[in-house]
């Protein structure tokens, strides 16, 4: 879209001050918005797995400035928003990896996102809330299945959300609008059922939740990011990203997040880590030549590991947009890979085709 047209939508500016559980909602004045999950789950017998679960909202153009009819006068063929769902299964165990998609108008009331409370549905897929005993939280349902796989969780905060950025916005490019509002859950509880290979398991885990919403968001010279969310043994978790231009090099306001034992967050500017890339992995089905594996060392956290993919292909190629790698990793000691530091996951965009938000 061109930057003139989206400059119609809402824009993330500071300061913005998050309120819950309102904003976990929809914010449709934005053009774009995804509510993110990614987690491991171990089944009753032992066996690890790894998933990926996230709704995307975009609206096609801006909110009417015309009063609304009527809801009687409305045509059920009326609706400006689409709703992508796209769901993976890493099978540690036996190093698979499946995905599958849902994309529904929001014409004929195919899709939905509610303003102001936790409600997003593609079809029969869905992510709803309900409210915990602190009225600022919620409890989170996921549920996404189709002939082959599906899982139905429910998610439960163990810390506070995590507000990015400063100010509430996180600036990823020079332009105006390069910019957006980005909180995560870092650590919730995650029990339910899953089912893969024709079999349906009781499961039990850990998982990360991230809401993003903005417009226009990326700086012309950049193609795509990487994206590192990391839960460590010892109570604390690492988000981080950086925004890859066509040069080569790193938009300087790719940065991060520290999230301490009792939710305090810290951020993390490019200048505090470093991310180096171990080795590659070719895509034969897209062409795209991805990193595969890292080292990753914030010193002020005292924090030195090495990240491996559990798959080496997790790619997901979705039928509209990009292809992208989103991958379920083990977190390494550097200086001994033997032993175990944590769980994450890493997502890769731009390394198939440019992306554009």
């Amino acid at each position: 879209m061109k930057a003139a047209a989206a400059l119609a939508f809402a824009i993330a500016r500071a300061p913005y001050a998050f309120a819950f559980p309102a904003d976990h909602g929809a914010h449709p004045l934005y053009q774009s918005e995804w509510w993110y999950f990614t987690g491991h789950v171990r089944s009753s017998s032992g066996r690890r797995f790894g998933y990926e679960l996230t709704f995307f909202r975009v609206r096609l153009q801006p909110e009417d400035v015309a009063p609304a009819p009527a809801a009687s006068a409305r045509s059920r063929w009326r609706g400006d928003q689409v709703y992508a769902v796209h769901f993976a299964i890493t099978d540690e165990a036996g190093r698979k990896f499946v995905h599958t998609e849902r994309v529904a108008r929001q014409a004929l009331g195919l899709g939905s996102a509610a303003k102001g409370r936790l409600a997003v549905r593609a079809d029969d897929w869905s992510l709803l809330g309900e409210p915990l005993a602190d009225p600022k939280e919620e409890r989170m349902i996921l549920h996404a299945a189709d002939a082959r796989s599906g899982l139905d969780l429910v998610q439960i905060p163990l810390k506070p959300p995590a507000i990015h950025g400063r100010e509430g916005v996180v600036r990823k490019g020079e332009c105006a609008s390069c910019a957006s509002h980005y909180y995560s859950y870092s650590r919730l509880r995650t029990h339910g059922t899953l089912r893969y290979a024709g079999t349906r398991s009781t499961v039990d885990g850990t998982s990360w939740m991230d809401h993003e919403f903005g417009t226009n968001q990326l700086d012309p010279s950049e193609v795509g990011w990487d994206w590192m969310s990391l839960q460590l043994n010892d109570g604390r978790e690492v988000m981080l990203y950086m925004f890859r231009r066509k040069d080569g090099t790193l938009a300087p306001q790719s940065a991060g997040s520290l999230i301490e034992r009792d939710g305090r967050v810290r951020a993390l500017p490019l200048s505090a880590f470093r991310v180096t890339a171990m080795g590659r992995w070719h895509s034969a089905q897209t062409g795209a030549d991805y990193p595969s594996g890292w080292r990753v060392q914030i010193s002020s956290a005292q924090l030195d590991v090495a990240l491996a993919p559990v798959v080496a292909n997790q790619e997901i190629v979705p039928s509209s947009g990009p292809a992208y790698w989103e991958g379920a990793v083990d977190v390494r000691d550097a200086a001994a890979p033997g032993r175990t530091r944590g769980q994450g996951y890493v997502e890769l965009t731009g390394y198939a085709d440019p992306v554009s938000l």
